[in-house]
């Protein structure tokens, strides 16, 4: 199972301590390119498709609803189920 697979299964799994390294990591396994908004905004883009998220500070921890959103974009958008 590869790093990102392992970040995958992780994710799905609803953790309380998913860091933004993690999902950064994931971001480029799906091919999505990191652009820095406003403060801490970051956005995720494909041609196709972007995603909003701010940049969890000063702890690199995602935040529940965080999680959350981000599930449920990669659902939307097919790269899980």
């Amino acid at each position: 199972m590869s790093k990102h697979e392992k970040a995958l299964k992780r994710l799905q799994s609803y953790p309380t301590d998913f860091t933004w390294a993690e999902l950064k990591s994931l971001r480029q396994a799906f091919g999505y390119e990191l652009k820095v908004t406003g403060g801490s905004g970051r956005k995720f883009v494909r041609p196709e498709a972007a995603f909003m998220i701010h940049e969890p500070h000063p702890r690199k921890l995602l935040k529940s609803y965080q999680v959350r959103a981000v599930l449920e974009f990669l659902k939307k958008e097919g790269h899980i189920q």
